[in-house]
Order: C-alpha cells, then sequence, then structure tokens
C-alpha cells in the first residue's frame, strides 16, 4: 500500500468517526423524552434553536451540550490516535472527524435525512480548536453571543460565527500563528473543508437568510417571560393579519 492510499484510507477513518457520532440526534431524543417529536413542532427542525423555542431553554441546552459533546468527542478520538500518529495533518484529520459529524447530524439516514443545521456541532469542534489555536473558540464565542444579545437572531449570530471561521482559518494559516503551522497543501486541504463547512450552514440557513432581510425572521429569548411576551405579540399579530385579509 503506497503512502498516499495509506493517507486517502485514514482521512476516510477520521470521516467516518465524524459521521458515527454525528448520528446520535440529541434534539429528537430530547424531543421524545418529552413526549413529541421537534421535527413536528415550530420550525421543524431538531436542533437546539427549535427545542428552546418548544421545550424551553433548560431542554434546548441539553440539546445544545449533547450536539455539541458529541462533535468534540469525535475530533479528541481522531487528535488521540490518528493525530499523534501524523502530527504533521493533526488539523486536517480533526476537521475530516468535524466534517463527518455535521453531515451525520444534519442528514441522519434513519430520520429521512431531516436532522439539525450544524450549529451546535459548529460550537463542539470550535471548543475541540482550542486544542490548535484558543483565538479560535474566544473569537468565534464573542461573534456569535454580541450579535444574538443585540437582535436576538440565533442565525444572524450562526451566520456571522461561519463568516469569522474562514477569515480566521486562512489568517492563521497563512500567518503560520500557532497550531495552524501546517504546509501549505494541507492548508488548502483545511480550507476547503472550513468552505464547505461554511456553504453547507449558509445553504441550510438559506430561508433564515431571506427572512432576515424581510424583517420576519423567529427572534429566540432565553428567559421565559420574554419568549412568552413574545410568543403571545407574535400571535396577536398573526391573528390581526388574518382577520384583515378574511
Amino acid at each position: 500500500m503506497t503512502v498516499e492510499v495509506k493517507m486517502i484510507l485514514i482521512r476516510l477513518a477520521c470521516l467516518a468517526i465524524g459521521l458515527v457520532f454525528g448520528l446520535f440526534q440529541t434534539g429528537y431524543i430530547v424531543g421524545k423524552a418529552n413526549g413529541i417529536d421537534l421535527r413536528q413542532y415550530g420550525s421543524g427542525n431538531s436542533g437546539t434553536t427549535n427545542a428552546v423555542r418548544v421545550l424551553g431553554t433548560k431542554q434546548g441546552m441539553i440539546v445544545l451540550a449533547g450536539d455539541a459533546a458529541k462533535t468534540l468527542l469525535a475530533m479528541l478520538i481522531v487528535y488521540f490516535t490518528f493525530g499523534r500518529m501524523f502530527p504533521d495533518k493533526k488539523l486536517l484529520l480533526c476537521m475530516y472527524a468535524a466534517l463527518g459529524a455535521v453531515l451525520s447530524h444534519d442528514f441522519p439516514f434513519y430520520m429521512h435525512f431531516k436532522g439539525g443545521k450544524g450549529i451546535a456541532c459548529t460550537a463542539g469542534y470550535c471548543i475541540a480548536l482550542c486544542f490548535f489555536n484558543p483565538w479560535i473558540f474566544i473569537v468565534t464565542f464573542f461573534v456569535f453571543l454580541i450579535p444574538f444579545l443585540i437582535t436576538h437572531y440565533v442565525s444572524l449570530g450562526s451566520l456571522l460565527v461561519y463568516a469569522a471561521l474562514v477569515f480566521e482559518f486562512i489568517l492563521y494559516g497563512q500567518m503560520q500563528w500557532p497550531g495552524f503551522e501546517y504546509e501549505q497543501p494541507v492548508l488548502i486541504e483545511i480550507y476547503v473543508i472550513m468552505f464547505i463547512l461554511a456553504a453547507l450552514a449558509y445553504w441550510l440557513h438559506r430561508k433564515n437568510i431571506v427572512r432576515l432581510f424581510t424583517g420576519c425572521e423567529n427572534k429566540t429569548y432565553l428567559v421565559k417571560k420574554h419568549r412568552d411576551a413574545y410568543n403571545a405579540e407574535k400571535a396577536a399579530k398573526e391573528a390581526a393579519k388574518a382577520a384583515e385579509n378574511n
């Protein structure tokens, strides 16, 4: 077996590890534990945001923790196994695991390929990237948090996070900052994976993007009284609009 073939197989193995972990659908499990299928309520998504809106902040945080943890664990397994065997490609192999986890989270075959949008998984691999450069997590955390606290749009914060990640990866790689000291071909492959993840996130949020531009995007509040007030106001507006149309 040539070195090239061996490395292809190792890449596929890392991707497969991520795919296996990503199949653990926390939102679906938490929903069923509460007697519902999250995909039949709210936005029809089994991710964290819909869990918060439908089940409340506590259950939503459980979904967030579970989805982040599965991606983190997949990357840690790769980091401490294949990463140690191939230190010159450690970040690349971990990114293959992240890609696998996001893909099977978004498109689980046993749920008719209807899962989440991968944002909680993104949180998981941003945490894992602290093993390479903690600034990745620090920057993306505030890039998400500040717009969310101002606007209460989860989608806006999520999309800004991916824009920041693509920028950070290229900047850190080309500047050869700590954790990103790899040869150019390896860096380019890492950039491609990051771009695929970003493109997938933007594609899955395409309806959210339209709603953001038209001012119709749903807001998410973590505090129950604020969430209830927002839902009541939204219901009143929808009722008034329906009465006007009739």
